[in-house]
């Protein structure tokens, strides 16, 4: 068995690699449309609805999918409070610090945007990325990070104020609808910043609410660095709140739970699940020193942001379409059944974007913005 270990103040979390390694290998997955094969290939069997689990709710509703990106702001978060303690151990100035922030924010939003500009028809200037949207959050939270921990709470709870009284109060016609699709604040921001709509619901000031997974990730990764020896207690005990906070807006009929359109509802409660699954993550690897098998994932948590981007341009525009048409090319020859051949096609792709994450960790080359 494991011997518990101490994790010291400032020390690396090993926990945190791995949950941003396992968000990053869902999300590959993902686009390499495994999840819409197998649950294609489920239909009428119960692990059908397992596989829903892996598309976002279609409005009013909490899925596993959606959890995902609160996750990845989560984590971002909680590794920038890290990073800030180094520089501050180090002796780095605020001003300097604050700079590398900006420039870090201002290549976030450069590439969320450039994630969605080159469409068939054209370029397009959309502003849905998470990366486009974490760019806001980070900043929001490096300015406050010094802050305390009760005013770094208020400031989340003013942002979510704000988030419904947008949402609630402008009475704006056509988009007077506070949680109706296509007819909400978020919409109508959507035509002011963008001249269009997005015919799925995703808004782009959910950047706003959504600042709170960011906040809540750094003031976590504080939590961490603490001499506190209830680190977990807090961790569940903060996440059940917020979770009973969500959960009970939706069940009142006050705020429904919207991922879409990031609502309060939405976000106390995908924060509080962040917290749960960080917690258990942290109590098992850094607290019981449970670390074998891991390196699958940290490999590639280590280069989270390059990976992201390859999949959701290179792979997308390219590198899938290409490996799909060789792999079914090949498993045709010997009449591999077609539902088979694409799961294959899928997990080959992921094969490769796995294997060039392991070249750059064993090379020890680590993209960071």
């Amino acid at each position: 068995m494991s011997k518990p270990s101490t994790h010291l103040p400032g020390q690396r979390l090993l926990s945190l690699d791995f949950m941003r390694g396992f968000i990053m290998v869902l999300l590959a997955l993902e686009s390499t449309a495994l999840y819409e094969h197998l649950f294609e290939a489920t239909e009428g069997n119960m692990l059908h609805g397992f596989f829903q689990q892996f598309f976002h709710h279609p409005w009013n509703g909490l899925r596993f999918w959606d959890l995902i990106q609160p996750g990845f702001m989560f984590m971002a978060g909680a590794a920038m409070a890290y990073s800030l303690h180094k520089q501050e151990q180090a002796g780095v100035l605020w001003k300097h610090s604050f700079r590398k922030i900006l420039k870090r924010c201002g290549l976030l939003f450069f590439f969320g945007v450039l994630d969605y500009a080159v469409r068939p028809g054209g370029l397009s200037f959309e502003l849905w990325d998470v990366l486009t949207q974490l760019s806001f959050t980070t900043l929001v939270a490096f300015l406050i990070f010094r802050w305390s921990a009760t005013a770094q709470i208020i400031v989340c709870i003013s942002l979510l104020l704000i988030t419904e009284i947008l949402f609630r109060f402008t009475h704006i016609s056509g988009f007077d609808q506070p949680f109706t699709d296509q007819h909400n604040f978020g919409n109508y921001m959507d035509l002011v910043l963008m001249n269009k709509i997005n015919k799925d619901g995703w808004v782009a000031i959910n950047c706003i609410p959504t600042a709170v997974h960011t906040i809540g990730g750094a003031l976590t990764g504080k939590l961490l660095m603490s001499e506190r020896k209830d680190k977990i207690k807090q961790m569940f005990l903060w996440g059940g709140l917020l979770l009973v906070a969500g959960y009970g807006l939706d069940f009142a009929g006050m705020t429904p739970i919207i991922k879409r359109i990031a609502t309060s509802s939405f976000t106390l409660a995908s924060l509080g699940w962040c917290l749960w699954g960080l917690a258990v993550c942290y109590w098992w690897i850094d607290t019981r020193n449970h670390r074998n098998n891991l390196k699958f994932f940290i490999v590639v948590g280590m280069n989270s942001i390059f990976i992201y981007l390859f999949f959701e341009i290179i792979g997308s525009r390219w590198f899938n379409g290409y490996t799909r048409a060789v792999v079914n090319g090949l498993l045709g020859l010997i009449h591999t059944p077609g539902m088979l051949s694409n799961i294959i096609a899928s997990l080959s792709i992921f094969a490769m974007e796995w294997g060039l994450c392991y070249f750059l960790y064993k090379k020890k080359i680590f993209f960071k913005l």
